[in-house]
C-alpha cells in the first residue's frame, strides 16, 4: 500500500493560501535555498504520483509545463511524473500524464496499488477531504517564518486535526523548517 503526502507551504500562523507569494524565497536573491531545493527532490525521488484538486491543477497546468531552465527540479519533476486530478467535470486535464479521478474511491485504489508515495500539495478541498476520510498517511509542512493574520488554514478547527506525531523536524539556512507528522496510530 503507497502512502499519501500532504505536502503544505504554510505561515507561522497556518496560512497555506498561497495569496500574495510569500513562500517564494527564490525571489530573494541573498536567501540559500540549497538544502531546501535538497529536500524537495528528495521528496519527488521518492514519489511517482501527484494528485490535486482541479483548481490547483489548473493553476499548476497554466505555469509548469512553460518554465524552462528551473534549477529546482520541480518544474521537470511536474511535468514527467503521474499526475491525478479529482474532478467532476473536467474530461481532458491537457496535462500529459494525467488521470482524471471522480473522487475518494479512486483514490482509496490508487493507494492500494504497487508504487511509491503519492504526494499532493495545495488543492484545499481535496485535502480536507482525505483528512475527513482518514486517507492521509503524512503530513510535511513547509513552515515559513512568516505571520499573514489572515488567509486559508489547513485546519480549520481542532475537531479538523487527527492525533499526530512529530517524526521529523529539519531546518533550512533560508530560516524555513519541515516539520512532518504522522497519525498516531489507534
Amino acid at each position: 500500500m503507497r502512502d499519501l503526502i500532504v505536502t503544505e507551504n504554510i505561515t507561522l500562523d497556518g496560512v497555506i493560501d498561497g495569496t500574495g507569494d510569500w513562500f517564494n524565497l527564490a525571489d530573494d536573491p541573498t536567501a540559500d535555498q540549497a538544502d531546501l531545493v535538497a529536500a524537495l527532490r528528495e521528496q519527488s525521488e521518492a514519489s511517482d504520483a501527484f494528485l490535486l484538486g482541479r483548481v490547483t491543477f489548473e493553476d499548476m497546468r497554466a505555469y509548469w509545463p512553460h518554465v524552462k531552465d528551473d534549477p529546482s527540479g520541480i518544474g521537470d519533476y511536474l511535468n514527467k511524473v503521474s499526475k491525478y486530478v479529482v474532478s467532476r467535470t473536467m474530461r481532458d486535464p491537457r496535462w500529459k500524464p494525467s488521470t482524471v479521478l471522480a473522487g475518494l474511491d479512486e483514490i482509496r485504489a490508487l493507494k492500494s496499488q504497487t508504487g511509491k508515495d503519492i504526494v499532493t500539495t495545495g488543492s484545499i478541498t481535496l485535502v480536507r477531504a482525505l483528512i475527513a476520510a482518514g486517507l492521509v498517511d503524512e503530513y510535511r509542512l513547509f513552515v515559513y517564518p512568516v505571520v499573514l493574520g489572515h488567509g486559508e488554514k489547513l485546519f480549520t478547527g481542532a475537531a479538523d486535526v487527527p492525533p499526530l506525531h512529530l517524526v521529523e523536524t529539519r531546518p533550512f539556512r533560508s530560516g524555513v523548517v519541515l516539520l512532518r507528522y504522522r497519525p498516531t496510530p489507534a
